[in-house]
């Protein structure tokens, strides 16, 4: 074995945790993935499992791991403790110590969207430009903006919960309490939502047909029948992209970043989710008579931005705790 240190980072989501060995460049090995249970206590029990499988797989013990960086899908102070995270029911919970001492191994928390927006700052589409807004497109929608190297968290930390920005006054009920968020209508789960509702209302259309064969609805599912020549799927999709785009334009009115990465399962979709938000985007931002505009790109490493963020974020000022 080499005297090469590694890092581990975690991905927590509301549907799975996934985490992988990362070196000191930003490379991943024995990644892993487990479903999130519910639970505090169960969530840092399944975090560690997955911690440890990911050593098994890259062939490493504890012996050989620096620290282990977290990102969680909710606001997390700078002493290790979950505040709050809706979409994993967690509130005022000790996640870093608990899996500090499930490991034996430092651990740090971070926001999942600032880790996803640090992992492309610094490993991937982000590299050289001055200012990145990273949106992670998901259960839910976070958002992370790096400026000159630093994280943008607000004076209390919990900044910039994007997610939560309404789009629609008095709109549907999100898990936060409020109506109408952008994640409501412009998160994966809100396309599966809107594929299943338009399933009811044309049980006969090719989309309900693909959905049957599959035995599910997913966020591929609206793609598959746009390809098969479902008008209807196609208008789902029109709508879908007009949310996203109207929330994405509010955040460029309000951070002019030089650039917006699209990150989440969704963004494989690539110029075919950009081009209609990048579309309605360059009509409607306010600085769109300028010379200098915001590009809007899909993140390039993919699911694994998180992941890279989360073990490396002590590379960027002012990680947490």
């Amino acid at each position: 074995m080499s005297d090469e240190r590694f890092y581990i980072g975690v991905d927590l989501g509301g549907t799975n945790i996934a985490s992988a060995v990362v070196s000191a460049a930003g490379a991943l090995s024995g990644k892993s993935s487990i479903p999130t249970p519910r639970g505090c206590n169960e969530i840092a029990d399944a975090i560690a499992r997955c911690c440890r499988m990911s050593m098994r797989a890259a062939g490493i013990s504890c012996g050989d791991v620096v620290s282990v960086g977290v990102g969680v899908p909710g606001t997390v102070d700078g002493h290790g403790n979950v505040l709050f995270a809706c979409n994993i029911d967690m509130r005022s919970f000790p996640l870093a110590e608990a899996l500090s001492s499930r490991l034996g191994l430092p651990v740090t928390l971070d926001n999942d969207a600032n880790c996803a927006a640090a992992g492309e700052y610094l490993a991937g589409c982000g590299r050289g430009c001055s200012s990145l807004l990273c949106l992670t497109i998901g259960t839910g929608i976070g958002g992370g903006f790096v400026s000159n190297g630093r994280i943008f968290r607000g004076f209390n930390g919990c900044a910039p919960e994007v997610g939560h920005m309404v789009i629609d006054f008095g709109g549907r009920r999100c898990a936060c309490s409020r109506r109408g968020c952008f994640e409501t209508l412009a998160s994966a789960s809100a396309l599966e939502r809107m594929t299943r509702e338009y399933i009811a209302e044309q049980p006969d259309s090719i989309c309900a047909a693909i959905a049957a064969g599959r035995g599910r609805v997913d966020g591929r599912t609206i793609f598959a029948a746009m390809d098969s020549g479902d008008a209807g799927a196609r208008d789902v999709f029109r709508r879908y992209a007009e949310y996203l785009a109207c929330g994405v334009t509010n955040l460029v009115n309000i951070f002019q970043p030089e650039l917006v990465c699209l990150g989440g399962g969704i963004s494989a979709q690539g110029e075919r989710l950009l081009a209609p938000v990048r579309g309605i985007v360059e009509a409607e931002d306010y600085a769109r008579v300028g010379a200098r505009r915001t590009k809007i790109v899909c993140a390039s490493l993919g699911n694994d931005a998180g992941i890279t963020g989360a073990a490396l974020m002590g590379r960027l000022n002012g990680g947490n705790t």
